[in-house]
């Protein structure tokens, strides 16, 4: 069974940063592909990054291509999001994601499992 449990949401000033995590309830995610996802208020879920589980290969939005680092422990246990130079455009709520196939794409339909989502506010 897969539960996504995410953590390290909070308020920042911007160019602030914060580090999320998503752990399956501390069991190892397998073959899975993961991603974060995010959604404002009043907006769709959209993509923002996503690492496949093969090979590590990592993908991101535009919008946060050089100031969001997606990761995963060795143990692959925990997903990492490390978010740098945060924007009050990057408020929102993020979700983590998991796909069983491994893929690491970026649609909300590839993907399986989600969490409970963990809000990040930035203030500018």
């Amino acid at each position: 069974q897969v539960q996504l449990v995410e953590s390290g949401g909070g308020s920042v000033q911007a160019g602030g940063s914060l580090t999320l995590s998503c752990a399956n309830s501390g069991r190892a995610f397998s073959q899975y592909g993961m991603a974060w996802f995010r959604q404002a208020p009043g907006k769709e879920r959209e993509f923002v990054a996503a690492i496949s589980w093969s090979v590590g290969i990592t993908n991101y939005a535009d919008s946060v291509k050089g100031r969001f680092t997606i990761s995963r422990n060795n143990a692959k246990t925990t997903v990492y999001l490390q978010m740098n130079g945060l924007k009050p455009e990057d408020t929102a709520v993020y979700y983590c994601a998991a796909d069983i196939f491994g893929r690491g794409e970026t649609s909300t339909s590839k993907y399986e499992y989600w969490g409970q989502g963990t809000q990040v506010t930035v203030s500018s």
